[in-house]
Protein backbone atom coordinates (compact mmCIF):
# COMPACT_ATOMS: atom_id res chain seq x y z
CA UNK A 1 0.00 0.00 0.00
CA UNK A 2 1.68 3.13 -0.99
CA UNK A 3 0.61 5.39 1.98
CA UNK A 4 3.91 7.65 2.09
CA UNK A 5 4.08 11.05 0.31
CA UNK A 6 7.12 12.28 -0.43
CA UNK A 7 9.49 14.52 -3.41
CA UNK A 8 12.34 12.61 -4.88
CA UNK A 9 15.30 14.83 -6.88
CA UNK A 10 15.66 12.64 -9.88
CA UNK A 11 19.81 13.69 -9.66
CA UNK A 12 19.80 12.29 -6.40
CA UNK A 13 19.28 8.47 -7.91
CA UNK A 14 22.21 6.36 -8.91
CA UNK A 15 19.76 5.11 -11.42
CA UNK A 16 16.32 6.80 -12.01
CA UNK A 17 15.32 3.60 -14.06
CA UNK A 18 13.40 3.07 -10.55
CA UNK A 19 11.01 5.81 -11.54
CA UNK A 20 9.23 3.61 -13.71
CA UNK A 21 7.95 1.77 -10.78
CA UNK A 22 6.62 4.09 -8.49
CA UNK A 23 3.52 5.98 -8.74
CA UNK A 24 4.14 9.83 -9.58
CA UNK A 25 1.33 12.31 -9.11
CA UNK A 26 3.30 15.51 -9.72
CA UNK A 27 6.62 16.86 -11.83
CA UNK A 28 8.47 19.68 -11.72
CA UNK A 29 11.77 21.03 -12.56
CA UNK A 30 13.30 23.83 -10.52
CA UNK A 31 13.61 27.25 -11.71
CA UNK A 32 17.75 28.03 -11.90
CA UNK A 33 19.29 29.69 -14.58
CA UNK A 34 21.51 27.72 -15.59
CA UNK A 35 20.03 24.06 -17.09
CA UNK A 36 22.89 21.88 -15.95
CA UNK A 37 21.84 23.33 -12.18
CA UNK A 38 17.90 22.44 -12.27
CA UNK A 39 16.87 19.58 -10.46
CA UNK A 40 13.43 17.46 -11.62
CA UNK A 41 11.21 16.80 -8.89
CA UNK A 42 9.20 14.05 -8.64
CA UNK A 43 6.35 14.36 -6.10
CA UNK A 44 5.23 10.60 -5.22
CA UNK A 45 3.23 8.20 -3.46
CA UNK A 46 5.18 5.62 -2.28
CA UNK A 47 4.91 2.24 0.34
CA UNK A 48 7.80 1.51 3.48
CA UNK A 49 9.09 -1.43 0.60
CA UNK A 50 9.81 1.13 -2.22
CA UNK A 51 11.33 3.74 0.29
CA UNK A 52 14.00 0.65 1.46
CA UNK A 53 14.79 -0.15 -2.68
CA UNK A 54 15.20 4.03 -3.06
CA UNK A 55 17.44 4.20 -0.11
CA UNK A 56 19.63 1.45 -2.28
CA UNK A 57 19.54 3.66 -5.39
CA UNK A 58 20.19 7.19 -3.57
CA UNK A 59 23.56 8.86 -4.60
CA UNK A 60 25.77 9.17 -0.89
CA UNK A 61 25.50 12.41 0.43
CA UNK A 62 22.22 13.14 -0.44
CA UNK A 63 18.59 12.45 1.16
CA UNK A 64 14.98 11.75 0.53
CA UNK A 65 12.09 11.86 3.07
CA UNK A 66 8.74 10.82 2.71
CA UNK A 67 5.75 10.96 5.33
CA UNK A 68 2.20 9.93 6.13
CA UNK A 69 0.28 12.50 8.48
CA UNK A 70 2.94 13.96 10.80
CA UNK A 71 5.04 10.54 10.88
CA UNK A 72 8.30 10.87 8.95
CA UNK A 73 11.03 8.36 7.13
CA UNK A 74 14.39 10.08 5.51
CA UNK A 75 16.58 7.48 3.83
CA UNK A 76 20.56 7.74 3.05
CA UNK A 77 22.70 5.52 1.28
CA UNK A 78 21.26 2.58 3.00
CA UNK A 79 20.19 3.95 6.41
CA UNK A 80 16.85 4.75 7.66
CA UNK A 81 15.17 7.33 10.79
CA UNK A 82 12.18 7.24 11.36
CA UNK A 83 10.39 10.55 13.26
CA UNK A 84 7.67 12.39 14.30
CA UNK A 85 7.96 15.76 12.46
CA UNK A 86 6.35 17.62 15.62
CA UNK A 87 8.50 16.45 18.10
CA UNK A 88 11.81 18.18 17.58
CA UNK A 89 13.55 16.15 20.04
CA UNK A 90 13.05 13.02 17.05
CA UNK A 91 15.05 14.44 14.83
CA UNK A 92 18.22 14.88 16.43
CA UNK A 93 19.64 11.87 15.02
CA UNK A 94 18.66 12.38 11.36
CA UNK A 95 20.14 15.48 11.45
CA UNK A 96 23.46 14.41 13.18
CA UNK A 97 23.99 11.94 10.64
CA UNK A 98 22.91 14.42 7.60
CA UNK A 99 25.40 17.01 9.00
CA UNK A 100 27.79 13.93 9.40
CA UNK A 101 27.56 13.79 5.48
CA UNK A 102 28.41 17.34 4.90
CA UNK A 103 24.72 17.97 4.33
CA UNK A 104 24.09 22.06 5.00
CA UNK A 105 21.70 22.18 7.92
CA UNK A 106 19.60 24.65 6.92
CA UNK A 107 19.00 21.25 3.70
CA UNK A 108 18.16 19.41 6.96
CA UNK A 109 14.77 20.93 7.46
CA UNK A 110 12.52 17.88 6.26
CA UNK A 111 9.16 20.03 5.04
CA UNK A 112 5.87 18.20 4.60
CA UNK A 113 2.20 19.43 3.87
Amino acid sequence: MREYKGVIVEESLEDNRILNDLKIIDFRISKEENPADRWHLYTVQVSKEEIDRLSKNIKPKWYMHFWKGRNVIAIFKDKKFEFNFDDKSTWKPVVEYGLSLGIPKEQLDFPID
